[in-house]
């Protein structure tokens, strides 16, 4: 890169300044560009409010380079696109018929406008240009002080790398700037990447069990855990934890008020049944947030973040609607970390699966940008925790690196492989499929090891209450195999015939398969896999990511006679 431009806008005493390169009447700006590294701190000479901030730089793309765009968090489509590619975001019928909020409610539509243009792209956090193996990472080391935006534009041969900065104003200086760029292998920029900003490898190696959620999602009992439990022995030799998912709870948000129907002898007793199996207990929350009707949000209200007309903050869409704690509410915080207290320390789980948590950025506020928010919202939820793992679900994953032991890169998967009929609309880029979570997968495998566990999201073998070929499920539970070390099914396994048995353990083990290289082809419907096994040898897989359908032939052989 190239030809480096500083570019900030800001507001004093009511009037919008801009300011380029290094001073300004009210604003200096003090920075460095090297071969590898951009680093600015803001210097205000008066009290100033930021607008925005960005470096533009010169970039000679090549016709063939391939750009990697990170999704904003967990669930966003994350992979590749060349030149002729366009980026879709919150779907136009959307926006024009006013759901654009509602569709993008855990999306980056508040601070990123959607381009949907030949050729432009934007990724979170970090980027990479891939020519053939030459990769090109542009990386931020810290989103404490605002979220990174790094946008390509093979257009017009620019690389924008810009700070969300909405919600600051700032009368001293404030370091805003710290990334690096590297080039040379795909190991060689991830690892060095992660030594940069001081992230030390997961201290775990290897997660495989069951969850609960995608066979009966919030319908779960006692007896159907315990019944899955048991069913788990066919592969308790292969498996190390057994983790409960959403339904235990009487309302989101009134996490210490196990439903009594449901779950009559309280969650402690469940972990224990779940430890004297010998597994470790995992649970879900989403800690963030309170069900509209939950008895939490209906005697503390004012623990809830408010918008700009003094509303509640609708957080998710789920669950009838749900809003979100403010973690800078101190009587909402110190009930978050009674929670954990409980949840952890009093019935004894190992792991808690923490889910929704973009929530608690959506909106700046308190002279803190979002990226700050999130990054103070994970350092918040690791002090909770202490020691006990933590599976972050639908968090920015930069703010997220150091904090969570495994992650997922991925949206949920569906109960049909083909998707439900808004899949097709394609409202969002965090819509539940099985597709795109596959796409994940394979675009975010680097991470795997590297900085937590990725979770790509389960697999299935069961029969019922799934609209998945054999050979759907059984590439799902492959990609799920090589690019994840959180490996779940959510099926109960008494209905396993003995060949699934045997494929359910073959794909727990840790993957000794590497990818080489993942490619678009075919107009972006086939997903070309470069693979090197364990004896050496290359392979090549394909697949048509809309049906499923491709040369898995040898996959079947691996893992089992279907």
């Amino acid at each position: 890169m190239k030809n480096p431009r500083f570019i900030c806008h800001y507001r004093f005493n009511g009037n919008d300044i801009v300011h380029e390169g290094a001073d300004s009447a009210y604003l200096t700006a003090d920075y460095s560009v090297t071969d590898d590294s951009v680093r600015l701190t803001l210097k205000p000479k008066a009290h100033i409010e930021l607008t925005d901030a960005c470096f533009v730089f010169d970039h000679d793309f090549r016709d063939d380079d391939r750009f990697f765009a990170n999704g904003y968090q967990s669930w966003t489509t994350s992979r590749e696109y060349m030149k002729s590619d366009v980026q879709t975001g919150v779907m136009p019928l959307a926006k024009k018929i006013g759901l654009g909020n509602l569709a993008g409610i855990s999306a980056d539509i508040r601070f990123c406008p959607d381009d949907e243009q030949p050729g432009i792209f934007r990724s979170h956090c970090y980027t990479y240009i891939k020519n053939k193996e030459t990769y090109f990472l542009i990386g931020s080391l810290s989103e404490k002080q605002g979220y990174t935006v790094i946008k390509g534009d093979m257009m017009r041969h620019t690389i924008t790398i810009a700070k969300d900065v909405e919600g600051l104003a700032i009368d001293s200086e404030y370091p805003l700037f710290d990334i690096v760029m590297l080039s040379g292998t795909e190991g060689e920029v991830f690892d060095g990447y992660f030594d940069r900003m001081g992230v030390k490898k997961p201290r775990i190696d290897h997660l495989a069990g069951y969850t609960s959620w995608y066979n009966y999602f919030q319908n779960i009992n006692e007896s159907i855990i315990l019944r899955d439990l048991n069913a788990m022995d066919v592969v308790r030799e292969d498996a190390n934890i057994f983790q409960i998912d959403d339904g235990y709870e009487t309302f989101v948000g009134d996490w210490l008020d196990p439903n009594p129907a449901k779950f009559p002898d309280g969650m402690k007793a469940i972990a224990d049944c779940i430890h004297d199996k010998g597994y470790m207990a995992g649970i879900w929350l989403a800690p963030f947030n309170v069900q509209i009707k939950s008895r939490t949000y209906r005697e503390h209200p004012d623990w809830v973040i408010k918008d700009e007309k003094g509303k509640p903050m609708l957080g998710c869409a789920g669950w009838g609607g749900a809003y979100t704690l403010d973690i800078y509410n101190p009587e909402a915080r110190e009930y978050i970390r009674h929670v954990f207290d409980v949840v952890l320390n009093e019935w004894g789980y190992d792991m808690v699966k923490l889910d929704f948590l973009y929530s608690q950025c959506m909106m700046p506020r308190n002279n803190k940008t979002r990226g700050t928010i999130m990054c103070e919202a994970m350092a918040f939820l690791r002090e909770c925790c202490g020691d006990k793992l933590i599976l972050g679900c639908g968090v920015p994953l930069g703010a997220a690196f150091g904090y969570v032991d495994a992650c997922r890169i991925g949206c949920d998967v569906d109960l049909k492989y083909a998707g439900k009929y808004y899949n097709k609309l394609k409202l969002n880029n965090e819509i539940p499929s099985a597709q795109l979570s596959m796409n994940n997968a394979i675009f975010r495998r680097q991470l795997n090891g590297r900085v937590f566990l990725n979770d790509p999201d389960v697999f299935f073998f069961r029969y019922s209450n799934l609209k998945f070929t054999t050979e759907q499920k059984i590439l799902l539970a492959y990609i799920n195999h090589i690019c994840g070390d959180v490996l779940f099914v959510s099926d109960n396994m008494g209905e396993y015939y003995d060949n699934d048995v045997e494929a359910v353990k073959k794909i727990y083990k840790k993957s000794d398969c590497t990818i080489l290289d993942a490619n678009y082809a075919d107009h972006n419907k086939k997903i070309i896999l470069k693979l090197r096994d364990k004896d050496g040898k290359i392979r090549m897989l394909w697949f048509d990511l809309a049906s499923g359908f491709g040369n898995q032939t040898y996959i079947s052989g691996i893992f089992a006679k279907r």
